[in-house]
């Protein structure tokens, strides 16, 4: 009896979960006002270059600040060497660091 009660009230709050009123359009527009409200993000990600048989893969990290103020970090997986792409007051930079580490 417990196992046939839990399962409906599952299924019951599976239901009322999934018949919400805000459609894909409204959650965009939020999305939307959200992004230009705001005063910079965060984003990580992974990059994968593909060149005639080669691949080539990173991670990635770009910041974002209100005011045209960005840091793009570009890192090696194979290799663990980064590269800094950065933008504030006083210009455009590209730095680049190579880790001390050995990897064995």
């Amino acid at each position: 009896m417990k196992k046939i009660s839990m399962i409906l009230m599952c299924m019951c709050l599976l239901f009322l979960t999934g018949c919400g009123k805000t459609s894909e359009t409204d959650l965009i527009n939020q999305w939307n006002k959200k992004v230009e409200n705001g005063k910079g993000y965060l984003m990580t990600g992974e990059l994968e270059i593909v060149n005639n048989d080669d691949v080539y893969n990173y991670d990635v990290s770009s910041a974002y600040q209100k005011g045209d103020y960005y840091r793009i970090s570009l890192t090696n997986q194979a290799n663990d060497h980064e590269q800094i792409i950065l933008k504030n007051d006083d210009g455009l930079f590209v730095l680049t660091r190579e880790s001390t580490q050995q990897k064995i």
